[in-house]
């Protein structure tokens, strides 16, 4: 349990996350789009018009990303004991824009994509799938734990306002992160990544959506809610930063090791990681959310249209929405959960455990890195939303070369 793992954001950074490639898959959409339900009387009627006549074959193909569930699968496990539904679990999902490549034109065609249930981050592909009727219109009906056992903030997605067609698998947050044997002043607010005093020591994304939500923090703007003016005020400040020299490099996961060593004091960081490398090495790091906000990204539930047992699928979402089944999987991932109870469910797990299992379990459970405070969530923000090709390609132009050029 306190071995260090390379996790979901590891495998999202080391498959290499492609501008051009974006791009691309954005622009290769085909099809009809359909327009999301305007009101609740539309979204019940989209639900009842799925959902009639649908029953339980005993049966799904799950596609996730790699080291998203212990390799022995105890909650899929358990879920099939309790409900004699077979699950066939693979981890078939290295990053978000190939995925959509993939499945894309069998979507559009109305075929198979040979999986019932997947989770797929927040995106300009998770946006592409709603627009383009590609999801199935989630009955809440069927949903009780997650009705009952959702964090407050997972019903107010930006992205799928009313979760409308997804559900959280789990999430985290990007924020920043220092070395306290470097930096003494526990820093409140981004204006310490541009502060002149730790030049040549700070450490940057690489992604143009990490940096792009740290310049509009750091010039007061929500990316909920920014605009193509605000962009390009936002890449000013990070030009200015880069010109400076205050950055040492622009990072993909491998901002971990030179933080604990000391080649950089302060970074961009994701809370995961800090978690892991403080659990697994002994450091020290800190984990901080400025006092102007923080990017919460979420990996997501949501059943294809072209799903062959979406009531198995279903069941199996809600499943997870039990304290105990979200504990579990907490205590495997370290990464945010959406179900706050599992932290009672840790806990008592950890007075079961003894020695360093007891003490792993008790630092999970305490840990805001998995379970962030009310004060916390209210400053968490995600990307920016890009609901089409050429607003893509117009955010890539502004951010992307910053790190390249």
């Amino acid at each position: 349990m306190t071995q260090r793992r390379l996790g979901r954001r590891d495998a999202f950074r080391l498959a290499g996350l492609s501008a051009t490639g974006l791009a691309l898959a954005a622009c290769g959409v085909q099809g009809k789009g359909t327009a999301r339900p305007s009101s609740s009387a539309q979204v019940e009627s989209e639900v009842e018009k799925y959902w009639s006549g649908k029953a339980k074959n005993g049966h799904v193909d799950f596609a996730n990303w790699p080291l998203y569930m212990d390799p022995k699968q105890p909650e899929l496990k358990e879920f099939t004991k309790r409900t004699g539904i077979s699950v066939t679990y693979k981890e078939v999902i290295q990053e978000t824009t190939s995925w959509y490549a993939k499945i894309q034109p069998q979507l559009a065609a109305g075929q198979s994509i040979d999986y019932d249930l997947m989770v797929v981050t927040n995106s300009i592909q998770l946006t592409q799938l709603i627009k383009l009727g590609y999801l199935v219109p989630l009955d809440h009906g069927r949903l009780p734990n997650f009705t009952k056992n959702v964090g407050p903030r997972y019903t107010q997605e930006a992205f799928d306002p009313g979760n409308v067609y997804t559900v959280p698998w789990a999430s985290g947050m990007t924020g920043i992160a220092y070395n306290p044997k470097y930096v003494d002043t526990p820093p409140t607010s981004y204006s310490a990544l541009w502060d002149p005093k730790y030049k040549g020591k700070v450490g940057m994304f690489s992604d143009s959506q990490e940096i792009a939500n740290f310049g509009l923090f750091a010039i007061g703007v929500d990316p909920d809610t920014s605009t193509p003016a605000d962009w390009e005020k936002a890449a000013a400040k990070l030009t200015e930063q880069r010109d400076s020299g205050i950055v040492r490099k622009y990072y993909d996961q491998s901002y971990i090791d030179p933080l604990a060593k000391g080649d950089i004091w302060i970074c961009q960081a994701w809370s995961g990681d800090i978690f892991q490398k403080n659990l697994s090495d002994g450091t020290d790091l800190k984990f901080v959310i400025p006092e102007e906000g923080a990017t919460i990204w979420t990996d997501n539930f949501m059943i294809p249209k072209t799903a062959a047992n979406p009531v198995d699928a279903i069941t199996l979402i809600d499943f997870f929405y039990e304290p105990a089944i979200a504990g579990s999987l907490a205590e495997y991932i370290n990464y945010v959960t959406p179900v706050p109870a599992a932290k009672d469910a840790i806990v008592a797990d950890a007075a079961k455990a003894s020695g360093a299992d007891k003490k792993t379990l008790e630092m999970i459970a305490e840990s805001p890195l998995v379970f962030p405070s009310d004060e916390d969530y209210a400053k968490l923000r995600t990307y920016v939303t890009l609901g089409n090709s050429e607003e893509h390609k117009k955010f890539e132009s502004v951010f992307q070369p910053i790190t390249t050029s």
